[in-house]
């Protein structure tokens, strides 16, 4: 449980207000999630961390799908059961599809067991995948 509640936006501050209006505009949606809520309470880190996602998640290189799928399973490595359950829902919302789902997970779960067989064995890194 945390220690603190959500702050909601009738609670907010100026700081805080501006912030949770970008993220509704940005996203179409007519309330923030619980994780802007509690990242309010410090203004600075709610701001700093809002602005970094904004661009890092911003069409690029990559579209939508691959970006939410690769947060996806990230958050998975993590064990972040709140950004598995966030981001899963923003794939989904990209085009996810269960097979699609089923796949990065096996993906995941087969790059953390050989990472940590590599690691444990102390394999040094081929000469041919150096750059």
């Amino acid at each position: 449980m945390s220690a603190h509640a959500p702050i909601e936006y009738r609670d907010a501050g100026t700081a805080v207000r501006a912030v949770f209006d970008d993220i509704k505009r940005t996203r179409e949606v007519d309330d923030v999630n619980n994780f802007w809520k509690y990242l309010a309470h410090d203004p600075v880190s709610l701001k700093r961390t809002w602005e970094s996602v904004k661009e890092i998640m911003a069409p690029g290189a990559l579209d939508a799908l691959t970006k939410e799928m690769i947060y996806l399973a990230v958050s998975v490595t993590n064990g972040c059961g709140y950004c598995i359950a966030s981001h899963g829902a923003a794939a989904r919302k990209a085009g996810m599809t269960d097979e699609m789902f089923g796949e990065v997970m096996a993906v995941v779960g087969m790059a953390n067991e050989t990472n940590r067989l590599a690691n444990g064995y102390r394999v040094p890194i081929d000469v041919a995948f150096e750059r």
